[in-house]
């Protein structure tokens, strides 16, 4: 019953709700993504070299801004192909606008509430060693970052839960189907290869039960109002607030923490996967989902 809104949800996907039309659409949105990002590639080959690296990196604020934004690209791309593969409009990926724009403005604001009291309650963590960016310029940017942060995130939950959690529920009417399966292309998305593997597979199984949450209350509310606010916040709090000088994505961060030094003697073997930093992290989560679904009483 509490999934009940899905069903209008998805009814503009029933007509093309075979299976083999979604993993075209999948592959071909992907394609057109990243050939959109070939050639952002090859326009970036006429600048300096760190000014490349600043996009690629997100290590300054306008090449972390440059990158974000260009997820607008996607955002396209799943247009596109929902029109002329799945004849579908774009508002249809969205739901009623109306109660979408609601339900964004009510997560989002439940969400930073709660990352505020994570902040303000005890217990504390240290600070020291952070050099702050320039106040002035932090604020200057904010409007832009959240701007840039909006298209990033919603371009993500049109893919995940709009388009291919859509077209599989139309398809399948069993949830656990339409709830892993996008969820289980997002965790992949979020591979690093760069990391090591007990931290990427860790941020696999984060991002899995983070995607997981995010199409439970898409369900639940019909729209992906909720799901957008509820990934805008986390990345909000992500990139505006803490950041390690020099690392990815942290061009826009306020406080910046100096590198982490790398350690002289190698760990034997690999960290566990299950570690306390990672059931704080799910735990987060959860706390995010249950304070979204009390606020919009769903």
């Amino acid at each position: 019953m509490s999934y009940l809104p899905h069903r209008a949800f998805i009814s503009p996907a029933l007509p093309t709700a075979d299976l083999p039309r979604l993993i075209i659409g999948v592959v071909a949105i992907e394609l057109i993504y990243g050939l959109c990002l070939d050639v952002i590639a090859i326009g970036l080959t006429a600048l300096p070299t760190d000014l490349s690296n600043s996009y690629y990196y997100g290590t300054t604020p306008a090449g972390l801004l440059a990158q974000l934004l260009s997820f607008g690209f996607l955002a396209g791309a799943i247009a596109f192909v929902a029109r002329f593969l799945n004849r579908r409009t774009f508002r249809s990926l969205i739901g009623a606008i109306g109660p979408a724009v609601h339900q964004f403005r009510v997560t989002l604001v439940v969400c930073l509430t709660l990352f505020a009291a994570i902040e303000l309650l005890p217990p504390y963590w240290s600070t020291a060693g952070a050099e702050p960016r320039s106040p002035v310029l932090w604020l200057m940017l904010l409007p832009l970052s959240f701007v840039a942060l909006t298209v990033q995130t919603a371009a993500e939950e049109l893919l995940y839960r709009g388009y291919v959690q859509q077209q599989l529920a139309a398809r399948f009417n069993t949830p656990w189907i339409w709830l892993t399966l996008p969820n289980l292309l997002f965790a992949t998305a979020h591979w690093d290869s760069t990391a090591a593997m007990s931290d990427a597979v860790q941020y696999m199984v984060w991002a899995f039960c983070f995607g997981l949450a995010a199409s439970d209350l898409t369900a639940r509310t019909g729209t992906l109002g909720a799901a957008v606010g509820f990934h805008l916040a986390n990345n909000l709090y992500a990139f505006l607030f803490f950041g390690e000088a020099g690392s990815p994505d942290s061009g826009l961060a306020l406080l910046l923490f100096p590198p982490e030094e790398p350690l002289l003697i190698p760990i034997a073997g690999d960290a566990p996967i299950l570690s306390l930093s990672l059931l704080v992290e799910l735990s987060i989560v959860a706390l995010m989902w249950l304070v979204a679904r009390v606020a919009l009483r769903r």
